[in-house]
């Protein structure tokens, strides 16, 4: 199995940005990038899921939404993968443990945007995550005061790291978040599948 997933080397700070991706868009290239530079990571590794809980109608064929995927980001330091499917998990906290098992000696941060953070409390296991890894939130248009405003950003608030020193958050110890705006890019998986923009 180890061939099939990705390769990270001993020490190594690793960005999860979990998803649908149905369809990946420029948006996610977009703060892929800016958690590069915000959050002191080696890599991003891009969780193509087989199927969101929380969402009633499933996405796409996983062969084309990870086909998609990689030809919206084409960088040394980002990897798509399928690695939840190869896991068997359905929800973050599981994939986060089985993946802390077959890289005990590297660093995980879970990678979400704003609005996501502002539903955080509905995930399954949400406690766990947060007491688990460190937490990189990028601002998203439109969601910025209902996020700090939280249940989550309320429970967690002593341990929220400035965004001046976003730098640290790679190598913090859980529970550790921090929120930083970014450049906005308006633009949305659900709106190009609306737009008719997304066939697989």
């Amino acid at each position: 199995m180890r061939h099939d997933i990705p390769y990270a080397a001993a020490g190594q700070v690793i960005g999860l940005l979990g998803g649908s991706f149905d369809p990946a868009h420029a948006g996610h290239a977009h703060i892929t990038r800016e958690a590069l530079k915000r959050f002191g990571l080696d890599q991003v590794w891009w969780l193509v899921s087989p199927g969101n809980p929380l969402k009633k109608h499933g996405p796409a064929p996983i062969e084309a939404r990870l086909a998609k995927a990689r030809r919206v980001i084409d960088h040394p330091r980002v990897q798509v993968t399928d690695i939840e499917a190869r896991l068997g998990t359905h929800y973050t906290a599981e994939t986060i443990s089985g993946l802390q098992k077959l890289y005990p000696n590297q660093r995980f941060v879970w990678l979400m945007g704003a609005d996501n953070l502002t539903q955080f409390h509905l995930w399954q296991d949400w406690r766990r995550i947060a007491e688990t890894v460190p937490m990189g939130i990028l601002a998203r248009p439109g969601q910025r005061i209902s996020a700090r405003t939280s249940k989550a950003a309320s429970l967690y608030a002593p341990y929220r790291i400035a965004g001046r020193y976003s730098h640290l958050l790679g190598r913090a110890r859980a529970p550790a978040w921090c929120f930083v705006n970014v450049p906005m890019m308006d633009v949305s998986s659900s709106a190009i599948r609306a737009s008719g923009g997304w066939s697989a």
